[in-house]
């Protein structure tokens, strides 16, 4: 659960009750996760709308159920601690349960296996039973109120809601209290929950739980709620296989356990949960020791039996709409309206009886508490008074001599009174019709669909043009977005109103622009009414310069119209500055010819080497490199020449040579030759007496060797 921001936190409820955070928001109340100052414990507070604490009716039921709910005591419900009223608004102070709704379980996992189901629903159906057992009826069983903590303990909420099975029904602004989608059929048609409404509820929960769907969807709570009153909940099994899902099967009892709960005669189900509870436990215990296989008997001992009265589940009307005026003519005495679908009354009549499409008598007996509609003929007020019409003609041309005869002045007295009341009533219908009768309102068409549109004007007389669409972010496909004249204004009958239909949100599919130019993309991206937004550069090893390297939007994405989608152009790819590695002999330091290798791959430059002797260039250094600057792009091929150093030549024995032959033998070598004299004889003998460096010793090309002669 998340918390937003909400006025009320920060506030403290009878100095007491801090709120901290706001954990949900329902129809009826909003739910804070709180602080107990008193006996700092965290707690949650549920506060009622205001609009229903300002209801005085409401507040002093609110008051005493919240009281009865709080004297139940049972490990699966949550308990309520406190209660009171802050600013006009009532409020209950709960037990805090950290963990998730059954809600969020189903809408992760569902469906669920059935034991792992039937787990579930155990505690739910134990604290029902305690509930019962105490006279009370939680009436708005559904996933969103039942706590999974963190520690797996199942918990069932908003007992602060449960009413006392004595107590008339709560209603609150004309709204009944309950979901539709888990609103038992007898909440439907007379308001009257008992134990086995919560009993139909929490079956549908379990069905829900099995199947991982809601067993009636409509577009609305009102179809929904129709539903329940007169289509037959399928089984789980069927629902199941029907979506596909083969992990598992759903044995016979358990169908038959989901029917008997949710069967729409409250008659036909366990008559509260107790009974449920003994029922669910047998086919949880039948469900382990067998491991799923059907069991023909235990199924058909606890498929429900059909019912014999079908008044609590009648067919109820189409959602009334708004209607024309009535016309003068219409007498009240000859038709029976049928009840108000609102579910406040305030005198308490009883309408389980009364089925909401067949006129009744006044007289008859379909009328009175406790009988059945549909078992009594309809019978006219002339048959019940036992008389038969008489028929009375008056002549065209009435004959002109008049009687004075007291009786026939009578006579002619009540007609003349008729005819009186007669031009009274017609120039009264006449001017009710020119002043207000040939006009109707426009009733509400916006968010509704066609058919429903089409029903609502019917009933006010008038026509509907619905030719007319148009895109909407906010309402869905093929309902109103607009009419005109608009809802509540007033026109006259037979008059066509205009209608706008939603074609849904306008989208608009990106085009792939990726390896197209700027221009291209520019003129793609229009063509499907997008716009081009932030454009950059960025280099590319792949990719041309000037091309779309990618977009902001994948390809394909349904968009909005005039949405900017950003592009990638490539600038090709990156130029790299070439480092210099040749011999430098000013330089204090050479790179070695490997070095100068590793470093020009590392850039991305691809290197070939050669080798040379070089007698200026030590032994591996960089003779030279080509090329030995400017920039290059990456994979670019760059040559280096690595020096072998000198060329050695060996020395070799001269000893005993003449001077010239000597001289001559050691400069075919390429090394430089001084000629030193040794000899201690005034005159030299010119032969040749060694070398330094001595005979065998390699020396480099070029360099000096001495030629020692005697």
């Amino acid at each position: 659960m998340s918390s937003t921001y909400d006025p009320m936190v920060g506030h403290v409820l009878d100095d007491r009750y801090e709120i901290l955070a706001k954990l949900a928001r329902g129809g009826m109340a909003t739910v804070y996760r709180a602080r107990d100052l008193r006996l700092m414990r965290t707690i949650a507070v549920k506060i009622m709308r205001r609009d229903l604490g300002e209801d005085d009716d409401f507040a002093a039921k609110f008051d005493h159920e919240a009281r009865a709910a709080a004297t139940l005591n049972h490990p699966a419900v949550v308990g309520v601690f406190d209660q009171g009223t802050a600013q006009g608004q009532p409020y209950i102070v709960m037990e805090f349960v950290e963990g998730e709704t059954l809600r969020r379980r189903i809408s992760r996992e569902a469906p669920l296996r059935p034991d792992e189901s039937l787990e579930l629903l155990d505690p739910v159906v134990a604290a029902l039973s305690a509930a019962h057992e105490g006279g009370l009826v939680h009436r708005d069983i559904k996933p969103e109120n039942v706590l999974i903590s963190t520690r797996g303990q199942v918990k069932v909420a908003d007992f602060g809601l449960a009413r006392i099975m004595t107590s008339p029904q709560m209603t609150a602004t004309g709204v009944l209290v309950g979901t539709a989608s888990y609103l038992p059929p007898e909440l439907v048609t007379h308001s009257r929950p008992d134990s086995r409404s919560d009993v139909y509820s929490a079956g549908v929960v379990l069905f829900e739980m099995l199947t991982g769907k809601k067993p009636h969807t409509g577009e609305n709570n009102y179809q929904i709620a129709y539903a329940h009153v007169n289509v037959d909940i399928k089984k789980p099994s069927t629902v199941l296989k029907a979506s596909g899902h083969d992990g598992w099967r759903i044995p016979d009892y358990v169908d038959a356990f989901v029917e008997a709960c949710t069967a729409r005669s409250p008659e036909s189900r366990p008559f509260n949960g107790r009974v449920m509870l003994e029922q669910l436990r047998e086919v949880r215990s039948e469900l382990a020791t067998t491991g799923g296989r059907d069991n023909p008997d235990l199924a058909d001992r606890i498929r429900p039996e059909p019912s014999l009265r079908e008044d609590l589940t009648q067919p109820i009307a189409p959602r009334p709409v708004a209607r024309p005026r009535p016309s003068v003519g219409a007498t009240a005495a000859h038709i029976a309206s049928p009840p108000a679908t609102n579910r406040e009354t305030s005198s308490g009549a009883d309408w389980d009886s009364v089925p909401m499409w067949r006129p009744t008598s006044p007289r008859s007996p379909a009328s009175q508490p406790g009988t059945q509609a549909h078992e009594q003929p309809i019978r006219s007020t002339m048959e019940d008074s036992g008389r038969q019409p008489r028929m009375q003609r008056t002549p065209v041309f009435p004959n002109l001599q008049i009687s004075h005869d007291p009786v026939h002045r009578r006579r002619r007295g009540v007609l003349l009174v008729l005819l009186v009341l007669l031009i009274t009533a017609a120039a009264g219908l006449g001017s009710w019709w020119f002043a207000a009768g040939q006009f109707t309102t426009t009733p509400e068409l916006v968010q509704v669909s066609q058919a429903v549109a089409a029903e609502r004007a019917e009933a006010n007389g008038l026509e509907l043009d619905m030719t007319q669409t148009a895109h909407s972010e906010d309402v869905a496909a093929g309902l109103v977005i607009s009419s005109e004249p608009t809802e509540g204004e007033r026109v006259k009958r037979g008059e066509e109103v205009q209608l706008v239909i939603s074609l849904g949100p306008e989208r608009f599919g990106m085009p792939e622009v990726a390896g197209t130019s700027i221009d291209e993309a520019r003129a793609a991206l229009q063509s499907q009414n997008l716009t081009v937004g932030e454009v950059t550069e960025s280099w590319s090893e792949e990719v041309a310069s000037g091309m779309v390297i990618s977009a902001s939007e994948a390809a394909g994405a349904e968009l909005k119209r005039d949405t900017p989608v950003d592009l990638s152009v490539s600038k090709g790819p990156e130029p790299i500055p070439i480092p210099n590695f040749t011999y430098d002999e000013e330089a204090q330091e050479n790179t070695t010819a490997a070095n100068a290798v590793d470093q020009l791959e590392d850039a991305g430059f691809e290197v070939k080497t050669s080798q040379e002797n070089s007698s200026t260039v030590a032994k591996g250094l960089v003779i030279s490199q080509t090329p030995a600057s400017g920039n290059g792009r990456r994979g670019d091929t760059i040559t280096i020449t690595e020096s072998l150093g000198p060329v050695m030549v060996e020395i070799p024995d001269v000893r005993y040579q003449s001077l010239e032959d000597a001289q001559k033998t050691l400069e075919t070598l390429g090394v430089e030759v001084e000629v030193e004299y040794v000899t201690d004889f005034p005159l030299s003998l010119k032969i040749a007496s060694g070398t330094e460096p001595g005979q065998g010793t390699s020396v480099a090309e070029g360099s000096t060797v001495v030629l020692l002669i005697a």
